[in-house]
């Protein structure tokens, strides 16, 4: 199920076992959490806005839909992200290393997954050429990819993720500045790049013209000045010039006349559809997905609204219907489940949830929402599950900061405070705390046996925060 990036904070100034205690009298109120995570998440709008946006369905589609343009550029798909930002403009930008950044905004105004295709081959062609953003490269852009992070009700309350939601902000408007200096050359260079990849992939280069296009009607009706936020006209220039030449490129090709895969497409539509209905306000949503509209992209929209409106049963009405199309869609029964989980009843959830794991191998995001849910479920009997399900994320996936601190709950719960502290350690090196990383590491490593893997991994974590400390205070 989408979420978005909110740093959790079991830090160390706040005992484990009161983290747990915190939680468990959290879960006593999960009928109100969808409201209360809409208040935690913001100071104000701009803290979502600026956040990165985490989804097992979503991240599946995007690294299959890039993953022939990365071939043919000659990298390794594995090695590449492609991350989607919680910003409303229509833009996408590279910032160094393998990585290509979308704005949802940019999802939003697509029409199709080719369209999508064609940028994500152009930022690649940036990537290719070494255009990254001016000092966003290396520590910094990493910095970037490993915020990109699962979003948790319950750990958002046990504290702040506004520090961290603020180091995310300054860090995009500085990517933002700095890549508003790209060059012509390296803009034209990269439409060269972009074009000799969907080619090479067999994919058309018509949906890159039919945004390209997009953009330029939408420059040309803002006079050249682009209306704030709409940075993709300013760092990407459409000039008639280009597109005009791009398109002869493109019709030259042999992959002009070739289809868009509709398997692909159909993907899209479901996730636009998914995203719209997360960001979206619920009356923006059924505006645009009226209920006599009986689509599974329009189910799967309308399942938000009334998922965020607190309207359970017309929530669970629409994913009900999902699953009545494909019962073993997984994502369907994440969807499920996550309602379910959310409106206080966790025992309900799991049988989704768990189905849900199963059939995606274990998918890092989706089994830590059925860890979260077992444990919601107060009852002890399925903490030693929950502690598998938890330790198989994490080892998929380390850069999941609820996971960590569910797996420190449940090492709390179970009195193993060592494992609980190294857990928040991992937890705060992540949201970029390293003081409290350093504290929590410390406490972790005294007692823990001397040489195990957890010991070593707790000296790790200390010697990293020191050297993040260290580094601060140089730059002050």
């Amino acid at each position: 199920m989408m979420r978005s990036l909110l740093q959790t904070r079991a830090s160390s100034s706040v005992n484990p076992g009161t983290a747990y205690r915190r939680l468990m009298r959290l879960l006593s109120k999960l009928a109100t959490l969808f409201a209360l995570l809409a208040v935690l998440s913001l100071p104000g709008h701009a803290a979502m806005a600026q956040s990165i946006l985490r989804d097992a369905e979503t991240e599946a589609l995007l690294n299959d839909m890039a993953a022939p343009l990365v071939e043919a550029a000659g990298l390794e798909p594995r090695n590449v992200d492609i991350v989607l930002i919680n910003h409303p403009s229509i833009n996408a930008f590279v910032a160094g290393g393998q990585a290509v950044y979308l704005n949802s905004g940019l999802i939003n105004a697509a029409t199709s997954a080719n369209e999508v295709q064609g940028v994500i081959a152009h930022e690649l062609g940036h990537v290719i050429g070494g255009h990254a953003v001016l000092n966003l490269g290396g520590k910094e852009a990493s910095g970037i990819s490993i915020l990109s992070l699962l979003l948790a009700a319950a750990a958002a309350a046990a504290g702040g993720g506004e520090a961290a939601m603020g180091v995310l902000m300054a860090g995009q408007q500085a990517a933002m500045g700095k890549y508003l200096a790209f060059s012509r050359v390296q803009e034209a260079t990269a439409d060269a790049a972009g074009a000799k990849y969907l080619s090479a992939a067999g994919i058309s280069g018509k949906g890159s013209i039919n945004f390209f296009k997009k953009l330029e009607n939408l420059e040309y009706r803002y006079g050249y000045i682009p209306r704030d936020g709409d940075e993709y006209f300013r760092t990407h220039p459409m000039t008639g010039d280009r597109i005009a030449t791009l398109q002869d490129t493109y019709e030259h090709d042999p992959a002009w006349l070739q289809p868009s895969d509709p398997k692909i497409e159909a993907r899209f539509a479901r996730a636009k559809a998914k995203l719209f209905g997360y960001l979206a306000k619920p009356k923006d949503t059924l505006r645009t997905y009226p209920e006599y509209m009986t689509s599974v992209p329009a189910r799967y929209a309308r399942a938000y609204a009334f998922h965020k409106e607190a309207r359970i049963e017309k929530a669970m009405a629409e994913a009900n219907a999902l699953l009545a199309v494909d019962p073993d869609d997984p994502y369907f029964l994440e969807l499920k489940g996550q309602i379910l989980l959310e409106s206080g009843m966790a025992q309900e959830a799991l049988a989704p949830l768990r189905r849900a794991t199963e059939l995606t191998g274990n998918q890092p995001l989706i089994a830590t929402l059925f860890g979260h849910a077992l444990i919601a479920t107060e009852d002890s009997k399925n903490y030693a599950e929950a502690e598998r399900v938890l330790k198989a994320a994490v080892a998929r996936d380390r850069y999941n900061p609820f996971a960590w601190y569910q797996l420190g709950v449940i090492y709390a719960a179970g009195g193993d405070m060592p494992r609980a502290r190294l857990a928040s350690a991992e937890q705060q090196v992540l949201s970029g705390r390293m003081p409290e990383a350093l504290n929590s590491a410390m406490t972790a490593e005294t007692g823990l046996p001397t040489g195990s893997p957890d010991w070593l991994r707790a000296q790790d974590i200390a010697m990293q925060a020191k050297a993040a400390i260290e580094r601060r205070k140089k730059r002050k």
